[in-house]
């Protein structure tokens, strides 16, 4: 019996021309499906039906079903995940096998009450899925009926294999968006004649303008240099007929002229995209802030810079007085021999404070100062320090205040004994003359402990940098020796006892510092 009657099968391909361009028209796979099973169901007069669809890595699954219990379904997925995958022919391999457990579930389950009608989807050569039909009546078509429900399956395969595609493209549009939206360095996309494309809002925010101010104008209004920068332009560049090949990277440094803000060092680098033609189709410039390696680059002169210098001196000092003492052609009394030696002395002292201070410094980026703990008597610390200090200083006094109750604390003595000499040395440097106050008090979860003197103090505008390495205040640094490093490791060292350090000071009444100990 011919079940597609002639009547209602030029119906049916009118239907399935219009099925097919309406097929062709829907991306989105799960509305996909849905549509084709229906049309299916329609078609075939069946009861009810599935589509699974074939995976690569996967192998089979059920992706749409209606009419079908769940419990049905449940039965039946675990037969399809069994199917060995087969690479080389998995139309004459899997297709088959397939149609044939589908079958025989369906007439176990249904006790004999049912058949199925299989339609394979077969797109340009690659096996997508099938479309299986649950029905009350047996399988009988002709070569037409063949014919024309074949084509159905062939449109539909072709279809779902768009929609995969076009899921597949939007999956991976959404990861470039978000690696884009994501990612910290700036991101341009140029059209080939230089009109901004996309951006991303890192670079937003590092040249301070809203996206809708960046896109679609020239890479020339936006990138806007404040000095001819460390490279060739993009223009320039163009213009001697860059690019010649796809890996042909341009790579510019200089400064960033931005909206209502200094400017930003940044570096860029272009890379051209190309067609197989070798056409311009887009070019992508990466933007990145280069700030913290140009402070880097300008930390390293200043260490070169104060090392030098603050070597140079003890050294010259030791080798004239050594060269002095050694002169044959003359005899020194014992004081000038006393008093050179001194100074000898002193400056070896200083020279091994400076090495020691930048093994410290060096220990830091390494990762972080060694502290061995023991229960210290502040007091007891700063009595015994200033008296080895006084000696160094007639124009100073030092004044010590600690509370009774003053509390044992757990700390490195060593390098407490660093801090404090330290802030003592700065207060004996900076202030010519006048008291050294050395004041403790008790809180109940921490101690605090300030040293001030009578000089010039610190000016404001050098307040926020007197803990930062290597620097010093350019007033002072003229003045007095120094290599910038002893509040730096100051400050690494209460830091690293879990304590916190300041700069507390009144106008007119000189430096103050402050640093704080917990208790426990």
């Amino acid at each position: 019996m011919n079940l597609l009657l002639p009547d209602f099968r030029v119906r049916q391909r009118d239907y399935l021309l219009e099925i097919s361009r309406a097929l062709t028209q829907e991306l989105d796979l799960d509305k996909l499906l849905e549509r084709i099973l229906h049309i299916s169901i329609e078609i075939l007069a069946g009861q009810a039906g599935l589509i699974a669809l074939r995976s690569e890595n996967q192998g089979w699954s059920i992706h749409v079903s209606s009419g079908l219990t769940p419990a049905f379904l449940k039965y039946i997925e675990p037969y399809l995940a069994e199917i060995p995958p087969d690479s080389q022919d998995p139309e004459a391999m899997e297709l088959p096998e397939i149609n044939r457990i589908l079958s025989e579930l369906t007439e176990s389950a249904s006790m004999g009450l049912f058949t199925g009608v299989g339609l394979p989807m077969v797109a340009r050569t690659r096996v997508v899925g099938v479309i299986y039909i649950f029905r009350a009546y047996a399988k009988i078509f002709s070569a037409n009926d063949r014919m024309i429900l074949g084509s159905f399956a062939n449109q539909a395969a072709i279809a779902v294999q768009n929609a995969q595609l076009y899921t597949q493209l939007s999956e991976e549009t959404q990861r470039l968006n978000a690696v884009l939206d994501t990612v910290a360095d700036g991101i341009l996309i140029l059209a080939p004649d230089n009109r901004i494309e996309r951006c991303n809002p890192a670079f937003s925010r590092m040249i301070t303008l809203p996206l809708e101010s960046i896109l679609h104008k020239t890479h020339e209004e936006i990138i806007r240099w404040a000095s001819p920068p460390n490279g060739l332009t993009l223009e320039k560049a163009e213009a001697g007929g860059w690019p010649l090949t796809p890996s042909a990277h341009l790579y510019i440094e200089g400064d960033l002229q931005r909206n209502n803000q200094p400017p930003l060092p940044v570096s860029i680098t272009y890379a051209p995209l190309l067609s197989a033609e070798g056409a311009l189709v887009n070019t992508i410039a990466s933007v990145r802030d280069i700030t913290r390696f140009r402070q880097a680059d300008e930390l390293k002169s200043t260490f070169i810079s104060i090392i030098s210098h603050e070597l140079k001196t003890p050294v010259a000092l030791i080798k004239g007085y050594v060269s002095t003492l050694r002169r044959e052609d003359a005899k020194w009394d014992r004081a000038i021999v006393r008093d050179s030696l001194q100074v000898i002395e002193e400056e070896a002292d200083r020279l091994t404070l400076l090495i020691e201070n930048l093994l410290d410094a060096s220990r830091l980026q390494a990762g972080g100062l060694t502290l061995k703990r023991n229960d210290i008597c502040v007091p007891d610390l700063v009595q015994r320090l200033t008296k080895r200090f006084q000696t160094q200083t007639t124009r100073h006094k030092f004044a010590i205040h600690f509370p009774e109750d003053f509390p044992i604390i757990l700390a490195d003595e060593t390098r407490l004994e660093q801090v404090f000499s330290n802030l003592i040395n700065n207060a004996i440097k900076y202030a010519p003359e006048g008291d050294i106050r050395i004041h403790g008090q008790v809180q109940p979860e921490q101690v605090i402990i300030c040293v001030s003197d009578q000089g010039p103090g610190i000016a404001p505008e050098d307040i926020p940098h007197v803990f930062d390495r290597f620097y010093r205040a350019p007033d002072m640094a003229r003045q007095t020796k120094g290599a910038g490093l002893g509040l730096y490791l100051t400050r690494a060292i209460v830091e690293a006892h879990g304590g916190r350090i300041w700069v507390d000071q009144e106008a007119g009444k000189g430096a103050r510092i402050c640093f704080s100990l917990p208790r426990n």
